[in-house]
């Protein structure tokens, strides 16, 4: 992350230790039962997460603090519609990704997409590349503008859905059938999704190489 979102991530309570399955269950009880002191001690499990998601998609600090707030806000109101018929986790992403998707619609839409921000675990493809840090050299400082400028055309070609699951995949390092779970969907199709995000970048990037 940037010195931005850094300072974004840092407003944030820090990541407290996992819950063992039963604490959980029985938070999430309480939260369905209106108790916010339980519904704030799963947030506070879960924010760090969330957050670098959501940062994967916003252009701005302030966007990501926006869309942080809409995520827990859905999960607040729809809370009572979780039936533990799964992981809590894999239907809290399931609001992430949809709220995301939202948003990468809309950018889509006015034509904002960004790149996903550098960080480690980047997908694999992308270690291809030339070496874009920035040094002192400015023929690298101009080369790592242009990889930066032609990451984001290439990113802004994505569908919404094929940009979500090429960084759910790459970036946040989740397999294909909880990709799928997430989006709504099945493994097959988010492979086949997968499929279709990393030909087009290979196209438009493949001179990169």
């Amino acid at each position: 992350m940037d010195g931005a979102c850094l300072e974004l991530a840092g407003k944030l309570p820090a990541d407290s230790s996992p819950l063992a399955g039963a604490e959980e269950l029985a938070l999430i009880r309480q939260a369905q039962a209106g108790d916010r002191p339980a519904f704030d001690a799963l947030v506070r499990q879960y924010d760090q997460a969330v957050l670098r998601m959501v940062l994967r998609v916003a252009g701005s600090p302030d966007e990501a603090s926006d869309l942080f707030q809409e995520v827990f806000l859905k999960v607040y109101r729809s809370l009572h519609h979780f039936r533990f018929e799964s992981r809590f986790s894999t239907w809290l992403y399931r609001v992430v990704t949809n709220v995301c998707l939202d948003q990468l619609r809309r950018k889509k839409t006015r034509r904002e997409v960004q790149p996903p921000a550098p960080e480690e675990g980047q997908p694999e493809y992308f270690h291809t590349l030339a070496d874009d840090r920035a040094t002192l050299d400015p023929d690298r400082r101009l080369r790592s503008k242009e990889i930066s400028e032609r990451l984001a055309g290439a990113m802004a070609k994505l569908t919404a859905r094929e940009r979500m699951v090429f960084e759910l995949r790459h970036y946040e390092g989740l397999k294909l059938r909880v990709i799928g779970q997430m989006c709504g969907t099945t493994e097959e199709t988010a492979k086949n999704c997968l499929f279709r995000a990393t030909q087009k970048l290979r196209v438009e990037l493949g001179d990169l190489i």
